[in-house]
């Protein structure tokens, strides 16, 4: 791979910059790297001297990332395949014990969406995957045709606040005893005709299958566990004085970030510098819907 595959518009980079400060020399760990976007802006602020960290489960996206930064000085990136929730094990393999800022931009990034063998859109059709990391086994089609109604019903719920979830995950199990359910528009069909059935379209603006695909992806990749996870361990891996930036796109993950920093600023760990989270302005939503439902919050470690 010669050149990137994907173009690529990392959401809120003058604000990460801004709030982040990195400086020569430090050393930045980027949960999710992604194609690389944040890292080729934040890369130059910490040479010469320092280290930059990324980890992805996606190798596709890892593939790309190492294309973009492999004009680098050597030795000042350091890619892994690896889950952010590991972020223990993976600074232990590096040799740190602790860096001066963490970087998570969470959720699915564009190319993802636009391959349709992922699975991740009903855009397009293609097979009901869904997997951010590949060498997993269980795909959304297996959660989709082997659940029982109750716990596909709870799934859309909680994962998606989908309000209809009962009656979806009833019509998904009406059609699935007709024939599996293996494909991004089979799915989308169904919730749509499930949604026609309750006589509207309580989606809204959205298409009725947005919540469900939400859902189902959290679900597959255990993605509020793993945030979960990671922010109970991040403290102790940050440098006093070092800063954590999340950029979270719903609901769920930025409650949880939240949380997380409200409770870390009572037990006088960590000092929240967003207060209230920062969103693009109207330039970048413009120019990047993508951006329309980033939040961004950033923490600080306290501590001599």
């Amino acid at each position: 791979m010669d050149e990137p595959q994907h173009e690529h518009q990392p959401v809120l980079v003058e604000p990460v910059l801004r709030l982040l400060d990195p400086r020569a020399g430090q050393v930045i760990l980027d949960g999710t790297v992604g194609l690389g976007g944040h890292a080729c802006a934040l890369l130059p602020r910490i040479l010469p001297g320092g280290r930059y960290i990324g980890l992805d489960l996606d190798e596709v996206m890892l593939g790309e990332a190492r294309v973009r930064l492999g004009t680098a000085p050597p030795g000042s990136v350091e890619l892994v395949q690896a889950n952010f929730a590991a972020l223990p094990e993976v600074l232990a393999r590096l040799g740190f014990e602790q860096v001066d800022h963490i970087l998570l931009d969470l959720g699915v990034n564009s190319a993802q969406l636009a391959d349709r063998t992922r699975g991740f859109s009903f855009e397009q059709d293609g097979p009901l995957d869904m997997r951010y990391d590949r060498r997993s086994e269980r795909r959304a089609l297996d959660l989709v045709n082997a659940l029982p109604e109750a716990e596909l019903a709870d799934i859309f719920y909680y994962n998606g606040q989908e309000l209809a979830s009962r009656k979806i995950a009833k019509r998904i199990c009406q059609v699935r005893h007709a024939g599996r359910i293996t494909t991004t528009l089979a799915l989308a069909r169904a919730v749509e005709s499930a949604y026609a059935a309750l006589g509207e379209r309580r989606g809204g603006r959205i298409h009725p299958a947005t919540r469900v695909f939400q859902a189902l992806r959290i679900a597959i990749n255990d993605e509020l566990n793993n945030l979960r996870a990671f922010l109970d361990g991040v403290v102790a891996h940050l440098r006093p004085g070092g800063k954590l930036a999340v950029i979270s796109f719903h609901s769920l993950e930025d409650g949880i970030v939240k949380d997380f920093v409200r409770a870390a600023k009572a037990a006088g760990t960590m000092d929240d510098l967003t207060r209230r989270p920062i969103s693009a302005d109207p330039q970048e939503r413009t120019a990047n819907p993508r951006s329309r439902s980033a939040k961004l919050r950033v923490a600080q470690r306290l501590g001599a």
